[in-house]
């Protein structure tokens, strides 16, 4: 039996009776109602799967008028509704009236048992097609809410930062290709996402592409699509991204890894703005919004002729430069604090805040990873820690990439007090083979304050 809900419509009560006596074997509730002027009181108060409407009542024997009149009713109360109309004097003409009226299919009677139940199958399975569309629709619309505010994920109060906000606001709601150059991990989809999101073509699709990652064998059918039997894996169409992201923005991140002959192909589709899917000689007009990022010298490739001016010229519009992490060095705190909240919560952990030593720790290192990088040193430590206050211990960087512990003179301008005393605390340790007393005395510490200080730096 399916669990769906049908409302019969009729003033017949002889038919509504024998429709309830079929269908109630197939149907988890099978309503009547053979007053029609009670129709929005029922909708108000229930909702149902599928409505099966008479085209006449009493009112009007066989025009069909007073159907067509409720249903606008029901549709208006209710715009996803899945109407059936059904009448004795049907006609196609008729038939199709309905249909362009917003009915979802006509009923003859008297009908069928099977091809009702038939009929209302595939009504049922309309209505839940509606319904997760309407679902789709209701969780866009709040993640566009929640997306709505201007920068979100962009954390940064830096002079820098707040140069590349005014930027974005400046060129956002124009159509201008804009290009992103940044090193690795500063950020460059964030932007590009912003600039769409701020766009008019924010309700249709965003498309993002990773060049690096395409072969030259499938970049013109990843980007521009192809037709069944094109290739030998082609089993089907498939649209390419530029389809895709028809009236919306296409990303194309690091675009400088290109070869020369792709970039040649891709400038014909820029230029044009047209494109032909592998293996098909139809033309197919693409509108989009284009933002290319990449990491590498574009006017220095252009002199060496590895790079396309004439493609250069057509991609960078607009020029936005991300600032590297150490050339924002005021937003750390912020950026830490927000990976800090997220992955305490991701990792179900009770750590709360920074030591301002461990901020300090933070500030003092020079991201070669950007931002990228802090955000997954913030993640380890939060995995690592066994307090709810991360300390400088609780940070392990690239040795390569920070001064080393074992040299010979301990510099303050490389670390902080808390770092020298930890630094120092270990290589007396090491000195007297791990022997706490022997330790202590040449710190100048009792026992037991050494003791406290192992527990805090963890060694």
């Amino acid at each position: 039996m399916n669990s769906g809900r049908i409302l019969i419509v009729d003033d017949n009560e002889d038919l509504l009776k024998a429709a309830r006596m079929f269908l109630k074997r197939h149907f988890g509730q099978i309503d009547l109602e053979k007053d029609p002027t009670l129709l929005p009181d029922l909708l108000k108060n229930e909702s149902y799967d599928v409505i099966m409407l008479d085209m006449n009542f009493t009112q009007d024997v066989n025009s069909g008028q007073e159907g067509f009149h409720w249903l606008d009713q029901i549709l208006e109360i209710d715009p996803s509704a899945v109407v059936l109309l059904i009448t004795a004097f049907g006609s196609v003409d008729l038939a199709v009236k309905a249909i362009k009226a917003g009915a979802s299919d006509f009923v003859m009677k008297p009908w069928e048992n099977e091809k009702l139940l038939a009929t209302l199958l595939s009504a049922m399975k309309l209505k839940s097609s509606k319904t997760e569309i309407q679902q789709l629709k209701d969780q866009q619309a709040v993640l566009k809410a929640d997306l709505d505010e201007k920068f979100k994920d962009i954390i940064g109060q830096s002079p820098n930062m707040m140069q590349v906000f005014d930027t974005i606001d400046r060129v956002a709601e124009t159509d201008a290709n804009v290009l992103v150059l940044g090193e690795n991990g500063t950020g460059k989809e964030l932007i590009a996402r912003s600039l769409h999101r701020n766009s008019n073509r924010a309700d249709n699709p965003f498309v993002s592409v990773d060049l690096g990652a395409i072969t030259e064998s499938l970049f013109e059918s990843e980007l521009f699509g192809h037709v069944k039997g094109s290739f030998t894996d082609a089993k089907t169409d498939r649209p390419g991204r530029f389809e895709v992201a028809n009236r919306g923005t296409l990303f194309l991140d690091e675009i400088g890894n290109l070869s020369l002959p792709l970039q040649a192909k891709l400038l014909t589709a820029l230029q044009n703005k047209k494109i032909t899917r592998v293996g098909s000689n139809r033309i197919i007009d693409v509108d989009i919004r284009l933002v290319c990022a990449t990491n590498m010298p574009l006017y220095d490739m252009v002199q060496k002729g590895e790079f396309r001016q004439d493609l250069l010229y057509r991609i960078n519009t607009i020029e936005l430069r991300l600032p590297s992490l150490k050339e924002r060095g005021d937003d750390i705190p912020l950026l830490a604090e927000h990976y800090l909240g997220q992955y305490a919560k991701k990792y179900n952990k009770d750590i709360y805040k920074f030591s301002e030593a461990a901020l300090t720790r933070l500030g003092k290192y020079h991201w070669p990873g950007n931002v990228r990088e802090l955000q997954h040193a913030v993640e380890r430590a939060v995995i690592m820690s066994r307090d709810n206050i991360l300390q400088p211990e609780d940070f392990f960087f690239n040795a390569a990439q920070q001064p080393k512990e074992n040299s010979g003179d301990i510099s303050l301008e490389q670390y902080n007090l808390e770092d020298v005393e930890r630094i120092l605390i270990r290589k007396v340790l090491a000195k007297h083979n791990g022997n706490v007393t022997h330790a202590a005395q040449e710190l100048g510490l009792t026992r037991s304050s050494l003791y406290r200080r192992l527990e805090k730096y963890g060694l």
